[in-house]
């Protein structure tokens, strides 16, 4: 399995619109969401915006919870593809989002073995969050492919987070007003071409 895992430093930050670019970066990749909790149906908004292949298999709760609260006791490694490939991974919230009674998104982050991308707010707040989620990635031995900020350009937490975190911020992504597959097609060249090794 190839690919990179798509994780946020917590919910509604822009994981799935950058998990949208990297599809259309990575036209080979497959996009998979294995725990999805809540109304929004992300896998159907990244075919329909990338128009890339999904895989539509995992945990689906309708509920807005905490994946660990969704009545429904998850088993990692039962959720894992039985096929290769490459694959452009969406995790639920942030790394360490309970989901069972021992487990975190980050110990499937670890089944899955693939390089971390960290979608951050670029607000105020944004320096500790991120440092605080690459030091969980990087206890883990997790490999950190870099971070992008969503929301408008901060040159000074942009700054803060690279020599803290001791990372590359390797985009800043705006937010889209309105989010069509065109605006996000030509941001997304902006996206470095060796992100998947």
């Amino acid at each position: 399995m190839r690919g990179l895992f798509v994780t946020g430093t917590d919910t509604n930050v822009g994981k799935t619109v950058l998990s949208v670019a990297l599809m259309l970066r990575y036209p080979q990749a497959c996009y998979w969401k294995p725990i999805q909790t809540g109304p929004d149906d992300d896998t159907r908004e990244v075919g329909r915006l990338s128009g890339g292949q999904v895989w539509d298999e995992g945990i689906r709760h309708p509920d807005p919870v905490s994946p660990h609260l969704s009545h429904i006791r998850i088993d990692l490694r039962s959720i894992l593809p039985s096929r290769g490939g490459t694959y452009i991974v969406e995790g639920a919230g942030g790394v360490l989002v309970p989901v069972n009674e021992s487990e975190t998104m980050a110990d499937l982050m670890v089944l899955l073995g693939l390089p971390v991308i960290v979608a951050a707010r670029s607000t105020l707040g944004t320096i500790n969050h991120t440092c605080l989620t690459l030091e969980a990635l990087r206890v883990r031995n997790l490999c950190v492919a870099g971070v992008v900020m969503i929301g408008d350009a901060n040159a000074d937490n942009r700054a803060a987070i690279e020599k803290y975190g001791k990372v590359v911020v390797i985009a800043e992504m705006p937010r889209f007003d309105p989010l069509t597959p065109a605006c996000l097609q030509e941001w997304a060249h902006r996206l470095p071409k060796d992100l998947i090794p």
